[in-house]
């Protein structure tokens, strides 16, 4: 008896043991929405699956551009969770976030920067059109004048925005915001200050590609300390529009200025210049005595046996076409 019960067991968990692992491939196969490796048939059977697949794809992109934009936030216990995943579930549920004060001061310190940057293309125009000869609303020099002084106003408030964003590190570090970190966040909170001091020594299309690139480290630079806890966790998101708005209106200064400058793309320097140059032209000694026009070279009459010369003289065009 005890041998038959051996015997029908044995060929019982032998079966049990090989049918057990059967199961989860199954279903695991079963789960999976890519293709298969054993069938080699593609992910998307149909144009409208093509279209749905590239859908989700698109979308699970902009989510992780929304993820970068917030910093990721990774090591974060108190972390915004959106109602979605998708990028306005994300940027919205984080911009919902932000303190109204930090909000409104925040975009209320743009504008100054904003209405010298408009006002630094407006002046450009004018005055590459008053170089051109053409019809202005203000007076040439006015318009040089005041877009000198447009760009000053620009190049300095974006040098005090660029100190101020990195002094803010310096009070989270004195609050104590995610614990003391120390020299690390200090010295995070300097560097934007010796990038923005420089560039005032800098001419001013200089001085604003400078502070752009300021601005865009600055921005990266927020992103990590966000993730870390270094800041807020609406921080990173906050800065990035921010940042994208400066940064708009130093590309607008920069192309506007080259584009409509006084001199085919050059600055108010140059256009000076070309009219100290051509002043100075104009009272040079080789100028004196100049005829405009056409000229020409015909045989001097001399007496015979005399050396030959030629005489130059200003060439009568009208005579010449009713001749021909």
């Amino acid at each position: 008896m005890n041998t038959l019960i051996r015997r029908t067991a044995v060929p019982r968990l032998a079966r049990h043991a090989l049918s057990r692992p059967l199961v989860s491939p199954l279903l695991f196969l079963k789960s999976r929405t890519v293709a298969s490796s054993v069938s080699n048939r593609p992910a998307s059977q149909t144009f409208e699956h093509t279209a749905t697949n590239i859908k989700e794809e698109a979308g699970n992109a902009a989510s992780d551009v929304a993820k970068i934009i917030a910093g990721s936030n990774v090591t974060r216990q108190d972390v915004v969770t959106p109602n979605n995943s998708t990028f306005f579930g994300i940027t919205g549920a984080i911009a919902s976030s932000v303190p109204k004060p930090a909000m409104v001061f925040g975009l209320a310190g743009t504008l100054p920067y904003v209405a010298a940057s408009a006002t630094t293309v407006y002046l450009a125009q004018e005055a590459g059109h008053a170089a051109s000869g053409l019809a202005t609303k203000i007076d040439p020099g006015v318009a040089l004048t005041v877009l000198d002084q447009a760009l000053n106003v620009q190049m300095t408030y974006g040098a005090v925005m660029l100190s101020f964003l990195g002094a803010i590190h310096w009070g989270m570090e004195f609050a104590g915001y995610g614990g003391q970190k120390g020299y690390s966040r200090l010295m995070l909170g300097t560097a934007p200050m010796l990038v923005a001091w420089p560039s005032l020594a800098l001419d001013p299309m200089a001085a604003l590609t400078a502070q752009w690139v300021g601005f865009t480290a600055l921005w990266w630079a927020d992103a990590k300390a966000t993730s870390h806890g270094w800041a807020p966790p609406w921080y990173s998101q906050y800065r990035f529009y921010l940042s994208v708005l400066v940064g708009t209106c130093i590309i607008g200064s920069l192309a506007g200025t080259s584009y409509y400058g006084p001199v085919a793309g050059h600055g108010f320097l140059s256009h000076d210049l070309e009219l100290t140059r051509e002043l100075r032209r104009e009272l040079s000694p080789e100028s004196k005595h100049k005829i405009p026009g056409v000229i020409e070279a015909a045989p001097a009459t001399m007496a015979s046996g005399q050396p030959g010369f030629v005489t130059i003289k200003k060439r009568d065009v009208d005579a010449a076409d009713k001749k021909d």
